[in-house]
């Protein structure tokens, strides 16, 4: 496993990271959880992903008893925070939200901090000064030893930075962008001129497309699939053409690929994102041990891609962001 440092920042994340949503707590019961996690610590993860929204605080709550076997100096562990609940001060990026909802992710992971907490969304209705004074509260009171945004444009991120310069607080150190073979653009193209400018680091989610670049869906959607136990996954990905034809023989090429090089479809992907300086860490995602093996193993497939391949690789998926 290799480990990098998160952007400019002195931490180290490993390349191949494990992320709780849309399994602890839907799939994964308490046993489960401490499985797929002792897997994951054994094959050299030290990052582990989460947020207040995922399965409702249940995901925080299931991975601070599993994790609380571990020495806390090993790990790196993350939260995210805006939707905590259905009152009016429950959601966003608020002062008041931004502290209430770490306050009780913390009760949750059962820790006394968080190394990453990250404002899981922009927050239109609260001013980004608001909320980066708010971060650097959290920061400096030892809650979270780095903040970052997931999901923010290259102008927010821009204003951020430069409130934090112009009031001298703490500014964010990473993202968590949705990127892979299919979605390139923010991490590629919009996101470029800040990764020198102010060494931001990446922490990259849905690396497999919620599974099709696994080529699971390449003749229909199964039965005990992501997409279909989640109606609203499902939508989202038929209405941005994820799940279009296309994409779909674009799978059937790439697999052909993966197969030359002694690999699955799911571990060239993942390292294929890999290969990008840029990402710090690639967070994925199981229901079983034996899926955090496959994906671990795509640290050693990144080595066999070559120029040529990569190259071969980018005339099918023939998207890149000019």
């Amino acid at each position: 496993m290799q480990y990098n440092n998160l952007g400019k920042a002195g931490i180290k994340v490993s390349e191949i990271s494990f992320g709780s949503w849309l399994t602890f707590g839907n799939q994964l019961d308490t046993e489960g959880v401490k499985s797929c996690l002792r897997t994951a610590y054994e094959n050299g993860v030290n990052f582990f992903d989460n947020a207040e929204a995922y399965a409702n605080g249940l995901s925080e709550s299931l991975m601070g008893m599993a994790l609380k076997e571990y020495r806390r100096e090993d790990l790196v562990i993350s939260t995210k925070i805006f939707w905590g609940g259905k009152g009016p001060n429950d959601r966003g990026v608020s002062r008041k939200h931004l502290l209430e909802g770490t306050w009780n992710s913390l009760k949750r992971l059962q820790v006394d901090y968080v190394d990453l907490i990250f404002c899981h969304r922009p927050d239109p209705t609260t001013p980004i000064e608001e909320t980066v004074f708010a971060m650097d509260y959290i920061i400096r009171n030892g809650l979270a030893l780095y903040w970052g945004t997931s999901e923010w444009s290259a102008e927010q991120l821009e204003e951020a930075y430069l409130v934090a310069d112009k009031r001298n607080l703490i500014p964010p150190t990473m993202e968590q962008p949705q990127y892979n073979m299919l979605v390139r653009t923010k991490v590629e193209k919009e996101f470029k001129p800040l990764y020198e400018k102010y060494g931001l680091g990446l922490t990259t989610w849905s690396p497999l497309a919620s599974g099709v670049l696994t080529g699971k869906y390449n003749d229909g959607i199964p039965q005990d699939s992501r997409l279909a136990k989640f109606k609203n996954l499902r939508e989202e990905f038929e209405k941005g053409g994820v799940l279009s034809q296309e994409n779909i023989e674009k799978v059937r090429k790439l697999t052909k690929i993966a197969n030359d090089l002694g690999a699955t479809m799911a571990q060239l992907a993942l390292a294929w994102i890999l290969k990008n300086p840029n990402v710090s860490t690639v967070i994925t995602g199981a229901s079983r041990p034996e899926q955090v093996k496959e994906n671990v193993k795509a640290s050693q497939i990144k080595e066999k891609l070559t120029d040529s391949v990569m190259e071969e690789i980018e005339k099918i998926l023939n998207n890149k962001p000019q």
